[in-house]
């Protein structure tokens, strides 16, 4: 399973029964990644998937901060 986006991330959790929905896509991140660790703990996912997908997580949540920062700055 390719794991590129945050639309992967989010088809690999289901297909353990986790749905993340909080409501800002920020916190969604943060609650993908916590679910992510307690997969990794569980070993339902190996090193590899997990290191991709804690790689794609980090990248979008630094993405959502600098869209925040750039939201404040204009308010």
């Amino acid at each position: 399973m390719h794991m590129k986006t945050l639309y992967d991330v989010q088809q690999l959790l289901k297909k353990f029964g986790v749905y993340v929905y909080v409501g800002k896509r920020i916190w969604d991140i943060e609650l993908m990644a916590i679910e992510i660790d307690h997969l990794y703990q569980a070993g339902v996912i190996d090193a590899k998937m997990y290191a991709r997908v804690k790689l794609v997580l980090s990248h979008e949540h630094r993405l959502e901060e600098e869209h925040e920062r750039a939201e404040d700055a204009h308010h």
